[in-house]
């Protein structure tokens, strides 16, 4: 049972991520872009985390903690470049 609901949301979490694909693309401003780019890094942190499951093993909850730390870093860069046209100080 788990696996068929695995399965499913694997489905529905590829689907959303397509949806962002396409408004990273499309997006008519910069911020939907950035937004767009940022709920990727969530869907792909979540179908790391299925595969793990799905296969039982914890490796990859590790490698979902390294994308969302560097998902974070760059939502923050990117804010940052927004609001002050710089990055670094």
């Amino acid at each position: 049972m788990l696996d068929i609901a695995v399965v499913i949301v694997a489905v529905m979490l590829c689907i959303a991520l397509v949806l962002n694909l396409w408004r990273l693309v499309i997006g008519p401003h910069v911020i939907d872009r950035i937004l767009a780019l940022d709920t990727m890094y969530i869907n792909s942190i979540a179908l790391i985390l299925l595969y793990g499951i799905f296969n039982e093993t914890p490796l990859y909850f590790e490698a979902a903690l390294l994308i969302a730390m560097l998902g974070f870093v760059s939502s923050v860069a990117f804010a940052k470049y927004l609001l002050r046209g710089d990055i670094i100080e």
